[in-house]
This record gives C-alpha cells, structure tokens and sequence, in this order.
C-alpha cells in the first residue's frame, strides 16, 4: 500500500497580475510506500517545498493530483494522521514552547486524553525541556527547528512530511533528530523528508527523488547509487617501499590502483565526540 500517491502534479505561481506564469512544478509523479523512508534532494529553487506543501494540502496543484493514505491531501481528514514539519517554522513569539506543542496536540482528533504528558514526552524527545516554558521569542534558529519538529510529532502520525528538518542544527543535535526519524523507520511509518544534506538522505532513506527545475530527474534506491566495480580497503599506513609493492602485485594481476588517499576524520564526527550530547536545553 502506499501512503503517499504524487501524480503528475504541475504548480504555476503568478509573481504579479499582468506577469508571465512561473513553473515551480512539472508533471511530478512520485509513489511512497507505507513504512518507506524517502528523501527528497534538489537545488534551492527545485520545487521541494512546494511539492511538500502540495503533499500536506497546504496549496493546491494547478494540474495532477496528490493522495495520503487513499484520500485527496486536500480533505481535512487526509491530514488527520500526518505531522508537517515546514521549513524554517515561523511561530508566535509570545506563546511558550509547551503551550504550542500542546496546541498541536489538541488539534489530533485520534490524542483525547494525555495530551499533555504527549507534549511533554515529544519536547522531551527533541531536547527542549530546559526551555519549554520560555517564550518562543527567545528561542535560537535550532531551538525553532526542534520545535517546529515537536509540534509534527505530538499528534503520533502515521506519516510525517520533514521540510529540511536539521537546518541551523549544529552536528549534535542533527544528530538526535536523525535518531528520531530512525526510530519511525524501525516503527513502520513513512517518512518524506526534504534536505539539502547528501549525507542525510543517505544514512537516513531507503529512496531518494531528486528534482531539478521543477521536474524529477531521478527516483532511485539508496543503495543502488552506489558506485560499481570498486572495492576500496581500509589498512594501516603504508611506507612508500611497501605501498610500491602493492602497486606491483596489483599490476600483475590486472587490477588499476585508481589512487592512495590517507583518510581524514570527518568534522562532524570530531564534533560530537569532543561536544558530546547536549543537555536538554537544546541549541543555544
């Protein structure tokens, strides 16, 4: 079954009354299967979040059509079990992080009771409890963001539509978030989730859709983008005398040497182990 159905969605923005139309959406067709991780990659100005809007009812297609869970995305109670994340969440200043989340909370049809040990739990999660009763005014960019990705959570949805979920997150706390998505993954709920990090989509997606002026150019399983035909070797460094033995060996049995790289520690990596896990205040 699929939980996510896109097909041949067009979208054209008008910029002004007399201007020509804009084409952010061309004859997107795309299928998402329940339980599926999918991510969604693209130059900025792709059509990624309009295509995301389009998923969660938020706009609708100037042609095509887009069904969650059988229903159009368009119907209130297609919505009833999706959480959406938008990119860059913009959310009143004046509220506290707990009283949002528990707003959301209230608006799930399916979450009558404990709502509010829900909120709790989900702000927990994202790691804001040192800070659920500031005012969101105070928040940093990465306070925001976990925010933002608490409020999709607290409903308990069965699909979560992710509009770059880590962005202003420094490595750490991209880190729990990914653990988050991880954790629907091992749940049997389905994910789409827009990044423009590479690395994510490939630790994190079981497919990825790549968009390109308003067009998917490629919709392919993560592993089977991997490179073919190469085996690459991990061993402790090598003397020059020994490594022109290698070299030697390897001729002789017609197999190129393509290159000899020394590997660096990734940053990110270097970062969360010399930082840590952060507490639970989250990004400051």
């Amino acid at each position: 079954m699929n939980a996510i159905e896109i097909d041949g969605i067009t979208k054209d923005f008008s910029p002004s009354l007399f201007g020509a139309k804009v084409r952010a959406l061309d004859g997107v067709t795309l299928r998402i299967g329940a339980g599926e991780v999918m991510g969604l990659l693209g130059p900025n100005g792709s059509g990624k979040s309009t295509l995301l809007k389009i998923v969660v009812g938020l706009l609708a297609p100037t042609a095509g059509a887009c069904r969650l869970e059988g229903m159009p995305s368009g119907r209130p109670e297609a919505r009833q079990g999706m959480g959406y994340m938008p990119e860059a969440p913009d959310f009143c200043p004046h509220l506290t992080g707990f009283e949002l989340v528990l707003f959301h909370a209230r608006l799930g049809v399916a979450l009558r009771a404990g709502m509010k040990e829900r909120a709790e739990a989900v702000i927990a999660a994202v790691g804001l409890v040192e800070v659920m009763h500031r005012r969101i005014g105070t928040y940093s960019q990465g306070m925001r963001q976990r925010l933002g990705l608490a409020q999709a959570l607290v409903t308990d949805p069965r699909v979560l539509v992710l509009d770059e979920p880590t962005a202003g997150i420094d490595p750490v706390g991209a880190m729990e978030i990914s653990g988050i998505i991880n954790q629907f993954r091992t749940q049997g709920r389905t994910v789409l989730l827009s990044s423009h990090s590479t690395g994510q989509i490939e630790d994190l997606c079981d497919r990825v859709a790549l968009l390109d002026h308003g067009r998917l150019v490629l919709q392919e399983r993560v592993d089977d983008l991997a490179p073919r035909g190469q085996t690459a070797l991990l061993v402790d460094s090598l003397p020059e005398e020994m490594l022109g033995e290698l070299r030697g060996w390897l001729q002789s049995r017609g197999v190129a040497l393509h290159g000899v790289e020394i590997p660096r520690a990734r940053l990110e990596r270097v970062f969360i182990e010399r930082v840590g896990r952060r507490g639970k205040g989250g990004d400051k």
